[in-house]
């Protein structure tokens, strides 16, 4: 794995559920997790979002937590969170990996854009890693390769489960359920019990389920890229 090339992070734009007025948007802590993980390492880290420009927090951000509190304060990453570059400008070519952040907010508008899925499919086929924790997955559910095949079908994942979504009573707020759908997409779905870290990795797909797993899926897409 070419450990020169950068790790592209991918954010929601969506700040609102839908047309139900909450606000939403990417959850902080599954940025800083896998972020301190791969600094640690060396490894760059650049930000795009679907509409590029400053991404929406889901509101939901733990100051408490280190790793959140280190990263809001460092002006460097502000800037990038404050300034991500549009996904339909990035060249695949540029970065070893792709990771798309949870949040809410992704499951309106990761699972239809072309450039998402232009991206994905590029990086994955360069011999890259695609890579996804809590509703960033939602960016794999339409994902396909070259040849028309689903880049989940037969794959271990782990995502949002359909438990979990009933737990923060958004079941009948959100456009589809992540999990359910990853299953009828054909892809082996691991579920750990609600709020327990679980991370699968199958090859060069790497994909966690929820906040909790953000930082253990961090130190896999760090060892990946060894």
């Amino acid at each position: 794995m070419n450990n020169s090339k950068p790790v592209l992070f991918v954010v929601t734009s969506q700040d609102v559920k839908g047309d139900t007025g909450i606000p939403t948007g990417f959850n902080l802590a599954e940025v800083t997790h896998p972020l301190e993980k791969l600094h640690e390492a060396g490894i760059q880290v650049e930000f795009a979002s679907i509409k590029g420009g400053a991404a929406p927090l889901d509101g939901l951000e733990d100051m408490n937590d280190p790793a959140n509190k280190h990263y809001w304060a460092d002006a460097d990453f502000r800037h990038a969170i404050a300034n991500t570059l549009k996904i339909d400008d990035i060249d695949p070519a540029r970065y070893a990996a792709i990771f798309f952040a949870g949040g809410h907010g992704t499951m309106w508008d990761f699972p239809d854009n072309a450039a998402a899925q232009h991206a994905i499919r590029a990086i994955y086929e360069a011999g890259g890693i695609v890579s996804a924790v809590c509703h960033g997955p939602a960016a794999l559910v339409n994902a396909r390769l070259s040849d028309g095949s689903l880049l989940v079908a037969g794959k271990n994942v782990a995502a949002f489960t359909d438990a979990e979504e009933e737990e923060v009573q958004s079941t009948d707020v959100v456009p589809f359920l992540l999990a359910s759908t990853l299953t009828e997409r054909g892809a082996h779905h691991h579920a750990a019990a609600n709020w327990h870290d679980e991370v699968q990795v199958d090859g060069r797909l790497i994909t966690g389920q929820n906040p909790q797993s953000a930082a253990s899926l961090g130190v896999a897409l760090r060892e990946a890229l060894k």
